[in-house]
């Protein structure tokens, strides 16, 4: 018996071979670049925007808290830990043998942005070089930031910008080179810092009061937040709030 031998039409053939091969047809450019940045998306780190409020309570005692990443610059060390104080949990740096001219630094690994307001309690404890200390802003390594900080030693607040490892305080808004401004003795008591950014408008407060503005454009792009002191400064910070 003679076996019949069915030709198939060209037509017919390609169906059953994309048929066979699950249906691959070629992906139009389109959906490669939405596919592409599908996958960018869920490949970077998620980017925490919202209201944050830390107060320290649920951290570990004697502990570098969870999701917070330490840093230092020039000789010595840095340490820091969550604190008792009087019964309230506080973030505090902690090493106090640092020479002038060392800066000490934490920053959240969750939070980067690049406007915010940023407001702590503050407490410069001791310190023979520095006291006090303040904010750090769009981040982006040890050596590249903004900062503000009080100084109970010199009874100033002062904003800095650190470029490749150099602090340079900043002029004020209308003022100049002032080298910040005076403020009330600051003691060892708790007084409340602020930071407004705004694209390249920086507005700072202590205990409710406005005291100066500066403008700058080093670090336009967003970076990480976090706390800094300077030297052999050992200082408590409560009640960080991120909006």
């Amino acid at each position: 018996m003679k076996t019949t031998l069915k030709v198939l039409t060209p037509v017919v053939a390609l169906v059953l071979i994309t048929v066979a091969c699950g249906n691959s047809t070629p992906k139009t450019t389109q959906e490669k670049v939405q596919e592409t940045n599908t996958q960018t998306e869920v490949d970077e780190p998620v980017k925490q925007t919202s209201n944050s409020v830390f107060d320290f309570e649920n951290y570990v005692s004697a502990q570098l808290p969870d999701g917070w990443s330490q840093y230092y610059t020039g000789p010595g060390g840095t340490d820091w830990k969550v604190v008792d104080d009087n019964g309230n949990k506080v973030l505090a740096q902690l090493y106090s043998d640092n020479p002038n001219g060392h800066f000490n630094i934490i920053v959240n690994d969750a939070l980067s942005m690049k406007d915010m307001t940023l407001s702590v309690r503050i407490k410069g404890v001791t310190g023979e070089h520095d006291k006090g200390g303040g904010f750090i802003w769009r981040f982006t390594d040890k050596d590249n930031y903004y900062v503000v900080r009080s100084n109970p030693e010199e009874d100033n607040m002062v904003l800095y910008k650190v470029e490749k490892g150099k602090r340079t305080d900043l002029p004020l808004v209308d003022k100049g080179r002032t080298y910040g401004v005076d403020v009330p003795p600051l003691g060892d008591t708790w007084h409340t810092m602020k930071l407004t950014v705004k694209d390249d408008l920086f507005t700072i407060y202590l205990d409710d009061k406005e005291l100066f503005m500066v403008q700058d454009t080093t670090f336009p792009l967003a970076g990480k937040i976090g706390l800094w002191t300077k030297a052999d400064a050992v200082t408590y910070f409560d009640d960080f709030e991120v909006q």
